[in-house]
């Protein structure tokens, strides 16, 4: 995962977007700030807004209201400048089942208007970057899904893209396939190109993202990086094990919002999972002269925090931060 400061200079910078169809009103006065080099995941429940706002950051429609400005240009007055520096892959394949690998990429380089020589050795480049050397003289329509994928982004990369929108892009692969993706996402970044990634996978969001935005009824309702989403969610404990009842009755007496089971000599403490909470527990413990056989952090994952924060009515709703 990438590292985002607060000195990181900014990617894309969104102020007030608004969009409605009718009297539906998608996205409602969105800002974010998502630093350069770094994977920015959009989370939210199907209907959400989510691929309203990335088709009007990649320029394909455009916003009733708000401002947008993508490395540094401005999306209404300079699209094609825009254009030039986002690379787009969707969730539905791009690629040409009836070219072969090296084909799709050469016709991506033609219409970017590259040089004949200068496609080819892009063409080239990229099948050896994504493994599918070999298989560039091959049929699409004989590659795996995860080749198909891979072949996807490599497309997107022709251009040279400074920023990337993923949309789903490990649907339907295999743990294996996912897992490469993943490390050629995190290569991407270390190369200094940004990722507005868009996914149902919660686990991916937590593996790649720097920062996670919730998005609900159009709304930004919750932000942070992964880590920071799940301390907002109550229900993380650290488990005692205790070898005998007596050490678990000093603890349980020594912890006075502490649960205990009799049962397994085990004992929960409310803690946020976080550093500081754990020393002072373990420093508590050693005060006190307590042996404890074994200790484990539980703390609330991704799929606790969409939950918590999705699809509440509207009056239940508070945007954090």
């Amino acid at each position: 995962m990438a590292t985002a400061t607060s000195r990181s200079a900014i990617a894309i910078a969104v102020t007030g977007l608004r969009k409605s169809y009718g009297d539906n009103v998608v996205l409602d006065g969105i800002d974010l700030h998502i630093a350069e080099g770094t994977i920015f995941a959009l989370l939210g429940p199907n209907g959400a807004g989510k691929t309203t706002m990335v088709q009007i950051l990649s320029t394909l429609i455009g916003a009733d209201g708000g401002h947008v400005r993508i490395a540094g240009r401005e999306l209404t007055q300079e699209p094609d400048a825009v254009r030039d520096l986002i690379g787009v892959t969707g969730q539905f394949s791009a690629v040409d089942n009836l070219l072969t690998g090296e084909e799709n990429l050469n016709l991506m380089a033609d219409l970017r208007h590259l040089a004949r020589t200068e496609g080819r050795r892009r063409t080239a480049d990229l099948l050896a970057q994504f493994e599918l050397t070999e298989a560039g003289k091959k049929q699409a329509v004989t590659y795996s899904g995860g080749m198909r994928r891979r072949l996807d982004l490599a497309m997107t990369l022709v251009g040279d893209p400074r920023i990337i929108f993923l949309d789903e892009p490990t649907a339907g692969l295999d743990p294996r396939s996912r897992r490469t993706m993943w490390q050629i996402i995190r290569d991407l970044v270390a190369s200094g190109v940004t990722i507005f990634l868009t996914t149902q996978y919660l686990e991916e969001a937590d593996q790649l993202a720097d920062q996670i935005a919730l998005l609900d009824h159009g709304r930004l309702i919750a932000e942070g990086t992964p880590d920071e989403l799940k301390r907002l969610i109550p229900g993380g404990h650290i488990r005692l094990q205790f070898a005998d009842l007596h050490g678990l009755e000093s603890a349980a007496r020594a912890f006075a919002e502490s649960t205990r089971d009799d049962d397994t000599f085990t004992l929960q403490v409310p803690s946020d999972g976080g550093v500081r909470s754990l020393r002072a527990l373990l420093d508590q413990l050693d005060m006190a002269s307590i042996e404890v056989d074994s200790l484990s952090v539980h703390t609330p994952d991704l799929d606790d925090v969409f939950l918590t924060f999705t699809g509440q009515p509207d009056t239940e709703r508070a945007t954090v931060r």
